[in-house]
């Protein structure tokens, strides 16, 4: 299995800027991508951004130009969100693909943008 452990979030002002990390430990070798997923109140959990073991990126629309994922090493990924804006809010949820078997999430990290 693979446990993840995110930190980061808080609340910031419209316009900001915050920087989520997530830190994966357990069987890493199993892991073919990271990325981050955010659900806000009354919404289904959504994809935000991933990037795989190769290195290439999946952004969601609504973040492009704002938010940019990293990755460092083989169980680091970061979420770097700039021009940060109210719809922003969310419980921020770090994700691991593996190689056969479940995907694992980390606890999740509120991130709340005030106007």
């Amino acid at each position: 299995q693979v446990q993840l452990v995110e930190s980061g979030g808080g609340l910031v002002q419209a316009g900001g800027s915050l920087r989520l990390s997530c830190v994966a430990s357990g069987r890493i070798f199993t892991i073919t991508a990271m990325g981050w997923y955010r659900q806000a109140p009354g919404k289904q959990r959504e994809l935000v951004a991933l990037v795989a073991n190769g290195g290439s990126t999946n952004i969601v629309d609504s973040v492009k130009g704002r938010f940019t994922i990293s990755r460092d090493n083989a169980n680091q990924v970061y979420l770097q969100m700039n021009s940060l804006k109210a719809e922003d809010t969310a419980v921020y949820y770090c994700n691991a693909r593996v190689m056969a078997g479940r995907d694992s999430w980390g606890q999740g990290t509120q991130v709340t943008v005030s106007s």
